[in-house]
C-alpha cells in the first residue's frame, strides 16, 4: 500500500466517519412493504417469465469459524454451560463420528477437543461452509452442500447450469474444491443441471492499515505496519467482476434442512420477481424520459447534451415531461420512500430524477425482530437532500442523538442479509458498481493483535455503504427463511435437525 493511502487512512482514524442523518426506521407503514398472498404468487410468476442476462448465486464465505465455537474454545480445559450442552447433545449433530468420539457418555473437555482440534475434526480452524450442518438417512451435508442444492431450485440459467461464486480466503480453497469434488457429479445427476461453482478472494488491496489508541501505524514487534481485511465491503469489487444480470445474495450459514427448504425457494422468487419488476418499471421511465426530452447521459461527466436548441421549444418545458415527472416522483416516493428536494427549474428536476432512476437496484428482504442480531432498515436523509431506504449497523447510529435512538428502539424489522440485485442499465450495460459507493459510511472498531487492543478500519458494509447509492427496496419475509448458524449449538434447532 502506497505512503499517501496510508496517510488517507490514519486520518480516518482521527477523524472518523459522520453520522449518517437518520429520518425514520422503516417499518410495514412506511419503507417495508408486507406482500399478501396474490402479490406474493404474481412476484413469483413474474420471475418465472422475465427475461434475464445471467443469474448468479453469490455467497459469502470467507474466514475461519472460530466465532461460532467461540464458547466452546474457552470451555475446552474448564468445562461450561456451551461444552456440556455439547457433550449432552453430541449424536445430534451431523459432525458425530463413533470414530472420533466415541460412545456415550461424552466428557465436555474432551469432546471439545476432539471437534476443535487436529486431535479430532479439527473444525476450529476450517471454514463455516465446510463443516457438516445437517445429517440425512443417505448423506451428510455441509453448508456448501446445502447452497449447492438451493441454488438449482431457484437459479437455473437458461442453459440449465446454475452458476455460485464463493467468496472464501485463499488458505481455505482446497478444503472447498474438496466438498464440491465429492458431490458435484451426484447433483448434477440429482436434479438435472450442471453447476459452474467458482471461488473468489478478497483483494488484499483493499486491506487497511490498523492503528494504535493514539491513531498512529500499529507496530509488530519487529516495527512493521500491521494490515487487515477491511470487511465484508470489500467484496463489493468482487460483486462487480460478475458479468450476470441477476444477483442472489445470502450468507453461508443461512442453510435449512431441505425438507423446510420450499419455503425459502418461493420467497427468493418472489423477491426476485419484485426486483425484475422494479427494474422494468425504472427501465420504462427511463425510455419514456429519453424519449420526450431526446438526452443522452456524459458518462464522464454525469451531464445531459441536449439534441435540441434551448429556448420556447424546450421539451423540458411541457406538459408531457412535467406529468411524466410528477409520475416518476410519485413512483419514488410510494415505492422506494425517495422523497426529492424542490429543483431549480423543470429541467434540473427532469434531470435529477432520471439520474435516480439510472442506478443498481437492490430488493433486501427483511424479517421481524425477535432478538437476532443484524442490521436494521432505516430512512435516511442523504447529502443531495433527497431521502433514500439503507440498512445501518448499530455502531453507525450516533448514541448521542436523541431522534436516531428513538428510531433505533421503534424499529421492528433486521438485515438477514438475503438482497436480490440487478446490475444491469436499461441498455444491458453492466453499472460501474464503485461509484455507487459511498466511501463516507465505514467503520473504525476496536481489534486486537497479540493480545493488544488495536483500532481497525473497515470498508462501508455491502449491503451499507457499498450499495449507498442504489436504488432499495425492502420486503418482509417469514423469519423461517431465516435460519444462521452463529454458534456450534445452533445446530440443535429445528431447521437443522431432520
Amino acid at each position: 500500500m502506497n505512503k499517501s493511502k496510508i496517510d488517507a487512512q490514519l486520518e480516518r482514524f482521527k477523524q472518523g466517519f459522520p453520522w449518517l442523518d437518520i429520518v425514520d426506521c422503516a417499518t410495514p407503514q412506511r419503507g417495508i412493504k408486507v406482500l399478501g398472498e396474490e402479490e406474493q404468487i404474481k412476484a413469483a410468476e413474474y420471475f418465472d417469465g422475465a427475461s434475464v442476462k445471467g443469474k448468479c448465486k453469490f455467497v459469502p464465505a470467507s474466514g475461519a469459524a472460530s466465532r461460532m465455537f467461540k464458547d466452546i474454545f474457552a470451555g475446552m480445559d474448564n468445562a461450561n454451560d456451551a461444552t456440556r450442552k455439547l457433550a449432552d447433545n453430541l449424536e445430534e449433530f451431523a459432525f458425530y463420528d463413533e470414530k472420533v468420539f466415541g460412545k456415550a457418555p461424552f466428557n465436555p473437555e474432551d469432546t471439545a477437543r476432539k471437534l476443535l482440534t487436529e486431535e479430532g475434526l479439527g473444525y476450529g480452524s476450517k471454514p463455516k461452509g465446510v463443516l457438516a450442518f445437517h445429517r440425512y438417512e443417505d448423506e451428510v451435508r455441509t453448508a456448501l452442500a446445502e447452497h449447492l442444492v438451493e441454488g438449482q431450485a431457484y437459479m437455473r440459467n437458461a442453459d440449465g447450469s446454475v452458476k455460485i461464486v464463493v467468496t472464501i480466503s485463499p488458505e481455505h480453497e482446497h478444503l472447498f474444491r474438496e466438498v464440491v469434488g465429492k458431490i458435484r457429479e451426484e447433483y448434477e445427476k440429482r436434479y438435472g443441471v450442471r453447476y459452474d461453482i467458482s471461488f473468489t478472494y478478497q483483494d488484499k488491496e483493499t486491506d487497511t492499515v490498523a492503528a494504535d489508541m493514539e491513531n498512529k501505524p500499529f507496530l509488530k514487534d519487529d516495527g512493521s505496519m500491521v494490515f487487515r481485511p477491511a470487511g465484508h465491503g470489500a467484496l463489493i469489487y468482487n460483486l462487480n467482476a460478475l458479468e450476470e444480470e441477476l444477483v442472489s445474495i445470502k450468507n453461508i450459514d443461512n442453510v435449512c434442512v431441505e425438507r423446510m427448504q420450499p419455503l425459502t425457494y418461493l420467497w427468493k422468487k418472489v423477491l426476485m420477481g419484485k426486483a425484475l419488476e422494479l427494474r422494468d418499471r425504472i427501465f420504462g421511465y427511463i425510455y419514456a424520459m429519453d424519449q420526450i426530452t431526446d438526452v443522452r447521459r456524459n458518462a464522464a461527466d454525469l451531464s445531459y447534451v441536449p439534441a435540441y436548441n434551448v429556448g420556447a421549444d424546450d421539451p423540458y418545458m411541457t406538459e408531457e415531461c412535467q406529468s411524466l415527472c410528477n409520475e416518476i416522483e410519485q413512483f419514488l416516493l410510494d415505492e422506494l420512500c425517495i422523497e426529492m428536494p424542490p429543483a431549480k427549474d423543470c429541467r434540473a428536476r427532469a434531470q435529477a430524477l432520471r439520474a435516480k432512476l439510472d442506478r443498481p437496484i437492490r430488493v433486501c428482504g427483511m424479517v421481524r425482530n425477535e432478538g437476532e442480531p443484524g442490521g436494521g432498515p432505516f430512512i435516511i436523509r442523504d447529502k443531495d437532500g433527497s431521502t433514500s431506504l439503507q440498512i445501518l449497523e448499530a455502531a453507525q447510529i450516533d448514541k448521542s442523538n436523541a431522534h436516531a435512538m428513538q428510531a433505533l428502539s421503534s424499529a421492528t424489522h433486521f438485515n438477514p442479509v438475503d438482497l436480490v440485485c440487478c446490475l444491469r442499465n436499461h441498455e444491458g450495460k453492466k453499472f460501474d458498481l464503485l461509484e455507487h459507493v459511498d466511501e463516507e459510511t465505514g467503520l473504525i472498531s476496536m481489534k486486537s493483535f497479540q493480545g493488544r487492543e488495536l483500532k481497525a478500519l473497515e470498508l462501508p458494509g455491502l449491503w451499507n455503504g457499498s450499495m449507498s447509492d442504489w436504488n432499495t427496496l425492502f420486503v418482509e419475509v417469514p423469519v423461517e427463511t431465516f435460519n444462521p448458524v452463529k454458534t456450534v449449538l445452533d445446530l440443535l434447532r429445528p431447521a437443522h435437525q431432520q
